[in-house]
Order: C-alpha cells, then structure tokens, then sequence
C-alpha cells in the first residue's frame, strides 16, 4: 500500500512539472501578427500559373492554392507579415508588394 502511494505522489509531481507549458502554448497560437505589415502581396490572378510555389516557400504558411478558382491564391491576412518572400519566388512574377496604407 506504501509503494503504491509514492507512485502517486511522484506521479503528481510529474503533473505538476507540465501544467505549466499548457497554457503558454495557447497565447502564442492566438497572436494575430498581420499589424507588423507595412506591404502586402497584391495578385494578378490572370497570370497566375497556380504552382505553388509562393504557398511551399511562405514562413508563416498563411498562403493556400485553391486550383478550381479564379482567385486561386487566398491569404490569410491576419497572421501575413509583408515580407515578401511569396514576390520574390514567383516564376511568373504575378505577385507584387503594395503598401498597405496606399491604395490598390
């Protein structure tokens, strides 16, 4: 019965050690970063040759390919950070970086 009680209480204290990551994890995963942005990628959707290429090489992986539709390329803007990586690896140079606070 001894034994079996200090598996318990060592078992709690390994708890103890790993609440404290839990919710550190869900703060991180709620920051909304797209306010860093000065410029954001602009699309010209005709000709776009819908590869790829800009969602493989995105850091943030806020970029998603939809083949089927004619705005094929879909950010999402709350977590893009204009850094233009998706500009500078496009093989058809359909993607430009326009200032945010300019007009389109």
């Amino acid at each position: 019965m001894l034994r079996m009680q200090m598996q318990q209480e060592k078992h709690m204290k390994k708890q103890k050690k790993y609440r404290v990551l839990g919710p550190m994890a869900s703060v991180f995963e709620s920051m909304k970063t797209g306010s860093w942005r000065l410029e954001r990628p602009k699309v010209e959707f005709s000709q776009c040759s819908k590869c790829g290429t800009c969602e493989r090489y995105c850091p943030a992986n806020v970029i998603t390919i939809h083949k089927e539709k004619e705005e094929c390329v879909q950010f999402i803007w709350d977590y893009c950070k204009g850094c233009g990586i998706c500009a500078n690896v496009c093989p058809k140079d359909c993607i430009s970086m326009v200032d945010e606070r300019g007009e389109e």
